[in-house]
């Protein structure tokens, strides 16, 4: 199990969901991470991520759907 925060932003407003996570991310210390839990595909996120942070990142999906999706978002 890991031992990584958890930020699950379901039950938040779709307008305030990219500033949590991308303030979750911009807090994070080098080589830390968090579990992203979400009700759709982040793709979008993503984009924005590689767009912002080009390999300054790691992406890796824990569950992929279709009701609940969970991503491991890290900083190297």
């Amino acid at each position: 199990m890991s031992t990584d925060p958890r930020l699950d932003v379901r039950n938040e407003p779709p307008a305030r969901r990219h500033d949590l996570i991308l303030g979750t991310y911009k807090d994070l210390e080098s080589g830390a991470g968090f579990e992203l839990v979400n009700d759709h595909d982040p793709k979008p996120l993503w984009y924005q991520f590689e767009a912002e942070f080009t390999g300054q990142f790691t992406w890796d999906y824990l569950e992929s759907g279709p009701d609940v999706w969970r991503v491991r978002i890290g900083r190297p």
